[in-house]
């Protein structure tokens, strides 16, 4: 009798156990949004839009101080025009952006007057990483920085 017992109470803990342990695997964090204070909405949103090309998307505060991108499946961009002072952190704070040819990227910077730099900060030059991954860095309108690359 206790042997039953105590195989039905492994066999509730292991049963118990088991979808906890899927649950908990399913229930990691994913990126939802990443916000950005800017100082002028619209100049900003050009430049995600047409520099950047990323798609705006429906944002629900409809006060013109808000504008939503999308940048992945169920991952946004918000920009929201903030009064504030903004403090851009150094190039090691960057948002990154894969692009299909980095050459193409180069021709829209160049034909908008938009400067760039390679991670050493030589103007018009390209950064190409160890595993062969071509990137650049540039500034949006309020300076927070931008890395674009190639990776796959």
């Amino acid at each position: 009798m206790k042997k039953i017992i105590i195989n039905s109470l492994l066999a509730c803990f292991v049963l118990t156990a088991i979808p906890v342990t899927i649950l908990a695997q399913s229930q990691k964090p994913t990126l939802n949004h990443i916000a950005l204070s800017v100082k002028n909405l619209a100049k900003s949103t050009a430049f995600y839009s047409k520099i950047i090309q990323l798609d705006t998307i429906p944002e629900p505060f409809h006060d013109g101080r808000h504008t939503w991108f999308s940048i992945a499946s169920n991952s946004h961009l918000h920009l929201i025009e903030y009064p504030d002072p903004i403090i851009v952190p150094g190039k090691g704070t960057h948002l990154c952006f894969r692009v299909p040819s980095i050459e193409d990227f180069i021709q829209r910077l160049e034909k908008n007057n938009i400067p760039y730099s390679n991670w050493q900060g030589e103007n018009k030059a390209v950064t190409t990483r160890v595993d062969g991954v071509k990137q650049l860095y540039l500034q949006d309108p309020d300076g927070y920085w931008i890395e674009i690359n190639n990776d796959k």
